[in-house]
């Protein structure tokens, strides 16, 4: 079941009491009134203010079969992108056929009793910019997210830190004898875009040597 404005406001009033236990939290936010007002399912998401570039001089292509480097994964990740830090009131120009990653100006808390996923803002999409996530929003996540933005149209695009990009959906997690998932990637606590990686599971590892 996905939450409604009235519920999600409702969580986000009870986050703010120190003595709640596992609370919804998301910072900084539009004024809990106004997300009641909005009669929506959702929340508005702004872009933060650093995005990622991927080093195209220094790769040819990416490729899941490669090993993993013997370095540690920021080191792997300063040799493939670029960060870049846009201040407020500047921009950063995302051409057609490019794709960079970006990162919420929200820092967000999610309980181990809700998932969520993230949706572009189809005002931004009608105008060529595709604006996703590199994962669902698990139980227990704690950071800043990873957005995932390409230009798909025939012009430029103006990114601003601060503009309303996306926004989240929240629903329940069904609970069941097993204890509940609690997300314990890399990506949690970050708070700025993080590329991942790509490798092969055991199963892919089989099917590429049969």
């Amino acid at each position: 079941m996905i939450l409604n404005a009235a519920r999600i406001a409702d969580m986000l009033r009870e986050g703010q009491d120190s003595d709640t236990p596992d609370p919804l939290v998301i910072t900084p936010t539009a004024s809990i009134q106004e997300i009641e007002r909005s009669g929506s399912a959702s929340v508005d998401l702004r872009l933060g203010t650093w995005l990622a570039e991927m080093r195209h001089a220094r790769i040819t292509h990416l490729e899941p079969a490669k090993p993993e480097p013997e370095q540690d994964e920021k080191t792997h990740e300063v040799e493939l992108t670029k960060l870049h830090y846009v201040r407020y009131g500047s921009r950063y120009l995302l051409h057609p056929g490019n794709f960079v990653l970006g990162a919420t100006l929200e820092w967000i808390r999610v309980p181990s009793s809700l998932a969520g996923y993230i949706v572009g803002k189809s005002s931004w999409g009608r105008r060529g910019l595709v604006i996703a996530t590199a994962a669902g929003v698990h139980p227990g996540f704690k950071g800043c997210l990873t957005l995932e933005l390409s230009n798909v149209g025939e012009v430029p695009v103006a990114l601003e830190p601060g503009m309303r990009t996306c926004q989240l959906f929240l629903h329940r997690v069904e609970k069941g004898h097993l204890p509940q998932h609690v997300d314990t990637s890399h990506f949690i606590g970050l708070r700025q875009p993080a590329l991942g990686h790509v490798r092969r599971d055991a199963v892919a590892q089989k099917l590429a040597s049969a």
